[in-house]
């Protein structure tokens, strides 16, 4: 529900069992007024609506909370239910308008198949990630072909991944500094998702963005790291960096990098451009259906709420991850992306997304305002 947005209830719900005979003769009033209503919608609906008009209603009915005594939606999960997602990812990446492709992306549904019979943690495990490279393609392919080695050949790994994730990002940045047969002044944003079991890290240097789709709701797993957004904006100017006109000392469009080492100090030392990540963890449940993680090139031109909301009507039709990646790029290609494109799309059970069905209630007793309330409705499809 949007903020500051207030739904009074109209419908007053009395205990006690239901019978025909017991409704007051206000309530025939009311049902007629709501089966005029349907009708009404059902004769009138709209027209034309954007992916961003419908993703708004849906979110909006997704998540009001009804009250109707022992009727309600009930969650899936709890958490601790032990549920055991199956990966399964599809994945898309196109150039757009640009000239170069400067994207990179890793998809990894078994882990243990990947790394070999030598990898020591729990099972099943998927790794994935997105890095999105600036100024050459150098930085964006030494990331993704070392991240992952760096990860598990940490001491910290597994026992404590949110460290050894850390120090991943950290190592990649500098082993690419000292890689003399690359341009270490190209850079790249980096965003990578670790699961094991029902346990997801996610961790996120840059401006990609991780959604996941819970029922419908879109939750933003991952921060998009601007040199204007307020934290971000503080950190650079303390450690002695400005931010002008929206950038990061004049020249970049995110506050955190992997690369980019001519506007970087020694090794080791602070500086206002960060190869560090921040770390999300979730335990994923029954009603976590998907995840998607995109460069800002899909977000530049595609809400979160659309993202998800379009990639649900996606695998309800066709249930393929990687058909539903190709959608959403195509659909920022059509709202006219100037960057390039990578998608990836993660599902995490072998079954599509169900159909939300709202669950149906009546009305033992309405207001005036209530009534008043329909008539207004009425009135206004009329």
């Amino acid at each position: 529900m949007a903020a500051g947005t207030d739904f009074s209830r109209p419908f007053t719900v009395l205990e006690g069992n239901y019978s025909k005979d017991s409704v007051p003769a206000e309530e025939d009033e009311i049902s007629e007024y709501s089966d005029h209503l349907k009708q009404t919608i059902k004769e009138k609906p709209p027209q034309h609506l954007s992916v961003d008009t419908v993703a708004a209603t849906e979110a909006a009915a997704t998540n009001l909370d009804f009250d109707f005594g022992d009727v309600g939606i009930e969650s899936l999960s709890d958490g601790r239910s032990g549920f055991c997602p199956v990966f399964r990812s599809g994945s898309c990446a196109e150039k757009g308008p640009k000239e170069y492709m400067e994207d990179e992306h890793i998809c990894v549904d078994n882990l243990h198949e990947y790394l070999g019979a030598t990898a020591d943690f729990p099972s099943p495990g998927a790794f994935y990630g997105v890095f999105d490279g600036h100024g050459g393609t150098d930085a964006a392919s030494f990331v993704r072909k070392n991240i992952l080695k760096f990860i598990v050949e940490d001491s910290q790994f597994p026992v404590c991944a949110e460290k050894a994730i850390k120090n991943a990002f950290v190592k990649a940045d500098h082993a690419f500094a000292d890689d003399s047969s690359l341009d270490i002044s190209s850079g790249t944003t980096a965003l990578t998702a670790l699961i094991f079991g029902s346990t997801m890290l996610i961790a996120n240097a840059g401006d990609c963005r991780a959604v996941l789709g819970k029922r419908g709701r879109a939750i933003e797993l991952s921060k998009d790291h601007k040199p204007n957004c307020t934290s971000e904006s503080l950190r650079i100017e303390k450690l002695g960096g400005v931010v002008y006109d929206g950038y990061l000392n004049g020249q970049l469009s995110v506050s955190r990098a992997l690369g980019d080492w001519h506007m970087k100090g020694p090794k080791g030392s602070a500086c206002p451009l960060s190869a560090e990540p921040e770390l999300q963890e979730t335990l994923l449940t029954e009603e976590d259906e998907f995840l998607i993680m995109g460069c800002d090139g899909l977000w530049d031109v595609l809400s979160s709420q659309s993202a998800v909301t379009m990639a649900r009507r996606e695998l309800m039709m066709h249930n393929d991850p990687e058909r539903c990646a190709r959608e959403l790029v195509r659909e920022a290609l059509k709202r006219q992306t100037h960057d390039n494109l990578t998608v990836i799309v993660v599902c995490f059970s072998p079954d599509p997304p169900t159909r939300i069905e709202t669950p149906r209630c009546r009305a033992r007793n309405v207001s005036a305002e209530g009534l008043n309330f329909l008539k207004g409705v009425l009135d206004s499809n009329s």
